[in-house]
């Protein structure tokens, strides 16, 4: 296993994150074989641990915090907060309200002290970045967190919340965790040389492409929408769709190269991934332990730059062949396209 420094912050982290999003009913309801999950791959030389509140509506941060007992000091551990776990108002966002209790909430479950990395897992637009900045700041003062980032955040929002961190006098995001594969390729335009402007470390989620640079998905053969990935986005593995039909069709031509170079797709996927300079580390989120064996299997391959040649002939650099984040953007939301502000009740 290879090992990168996560920005500026001096905390080494191991290449391949595992992530826990498939941990708990969403994926495998077996708390058991997903502590056995993390065991592994903590001895095969992962060090670094990502879930986030919202997996499960914590159940994967319970599980993470089950398996991390008497490993703990081992680990970097990082969650996430944003999104609402139960119904009401003021029970999720970025407010400085919701993230001073959100954190408690998952020391808790987490069965931990402190937090590494304690991640805003979605931009707020109701809330002043200097509100969740003031507050972040604090809770490292606090000793609850060790350093802080952001998630999915585009790269204005990125320069936004740097620069008033500046003029504030306040902590700065140390990292940024953004989608990532050779399916989709947008952030190196943009959010990549952004987080290297500002040594922000970088983990990147989704390097399979919900599972369609697994291998398992391939042109002519009909997914089963019953498990897995495809089980909770059914509608995004129909091939009569362009766009699906456009993923399988670089899937067909990546299968060719990662036989070239005698590699699986899914080790194609992942090396690509890290091989970007301003990728810190690829996220890994399996849900059985074949899973997790097979994406560790290859986390020594270094892709040459003819492979990276021939993969950038396949994909573009810095283009998507699909969307990556499902998440709606507010500014383009049907009530707010076009229209001035006294008009939007009316739309």
């Amino acid at each position: 296993m290879r090992y990168r420094t996560l920005g500026r912050t001096g905390i080494e982290v191991s290449v391949h994150c595992l992530g826990t999003m498939m941990f708990g009913a969403v994926g495998n309801p077996d708390h058991d074989d997903c502590v056995s999950i993390v065991h592994a791959a903590l001895d095969q030389g992962i060090n670094f641990v990502d879930t986030a509140d919202m997996y499960g509506a914590g159940e994967s941060e319970e599980i993470v915090g089950r398996a991390l007992q008497g490993r703990r000091d081992d680990v970097v551990l990082a969650t996430k907060v944003h999104f609402a776990l139960s119904e009401g108002p003021n029970r999720g966002g970025n407010s400085r309200r919701w993230i001073v209790r959100a954190v408690e909430d998952s020391l808790r479950r987490l069965q931990t002290d402190w937090i590494d990395l304690y991640q805003i897992h979605r931009p707020d637009e109701s809330t002043d970045i200097e509100e969740t900045l003031g507050a972040l700041t604090d809770l490292v003062s606090a000793g609850k967190i060790r350093a802080f980032g952001c998630s999915t955040f585009p790269a204005e929002q990125i320069v936004e919340a740097q620069h008033v961190s500046e003029r504030r006098g306040l902590g700065r995001f140390r990292t940024e965790q953004p989608p990532y594969s050779i399916l989709a390729r947008g952030i190196e335009a943009n959010v990549l040389p952004v987080a290297q402007q500002y040594g922000m470390g970088v983990l990147v989620w989704s390097p399979l492409a919900f599972g369609f640079l697994t291998g398992k998905y391939r042109k002519g053969r009909a997914a089963d929408l019953t498990v897995g990935r495809a089980a909770l986005r059914p509608a995004n593995f129909d091939e009569s769709h362009p766009v699906t039909a456009a993923k399988l069709e670089a899937v067909e031509r990546l299968v060719e190269v990662a036989d070239g170079i005698g590699a699986t797709l899914p080790e194609l996927a992942l090396a690509f991934t890290v091989a970007h300079p301003g990728v810190t580390s690829t996220i890994i989120g399996p849900r059985t332990m074949e899973q997790m064996q097979a994406s560790v299997k290859g986390a020594g391959l270094v892709l040459d730059d003819a492979t990276l040649d021939r993969i950038d002939d396949i994909v573009a650099p810095g283009t998507n062949v699909y969307e990556p984040n499902a998440m709606p953007v507010p500014a383009l939301a049907p009530a707010r396209r076009r229209r001035p502000l006294a008009e939007r009740s009316a739309a």
